[in-house]
């Protein structure tokens, strides 16, 4: 696999995270596919992803992910910086952080690693309707 098309895979990645769409981004996993994030920990296997982000979406339903570019950085491996803006269902108040996210894809487009990690974070702010 060329390496625009790892790239175009982690914009899709993206693309399904900002809308939402947790069965299809499940797709996207392979079975025995691992997932850290300093943020919430680590987690092995396609459910137990699943059942994070669920977690996680349900606590920030309106999250979304501000990305300005994308790299290659190994062989399936893109790396991209990120800024995560969503409001935090439990106490409304706005959670904006800025992270780098490195997606790992095996040769046959999934992936199979994730790893997220925080480069600086603002503090939460009340949310303005």
């Amino acid at each position: 696999m060329d390496s625009k098309k790892y790239i175009d895979l982690a914009k899709s990645y993206v693309e399904l995270s900002n809308k939402h769409e947790l069965k299809l981004l499940s797709l996207m996993f392979e079975a025995n596919a691992t997932y850290h994030s300093s943020y919430f920990g680590t987690f092995t296997g396609v459910e137990a992803i699943n059942k994070m982000m669920v977690g996680f979406f349900t606590r920030f339903p309106d999250v979304y992910w501000d990305v300005s570019s994308y790299q290659l950085t190994g062989d399936g491996m893109v790396e991209f910086t990120f800024v995560m803006t969503g409001t935090d269902a439990a106490t409304g108040e706005l959670v904006k952080r800025n992270g780098l996210e490195q997606i790992s894809f095996s040769s046959d487009g999934f992936i199979n690693h994730i790893d997220v990690q925080r480069s600086y974070e603002t503090q939460p702010t009340t949310a303005v309707d």
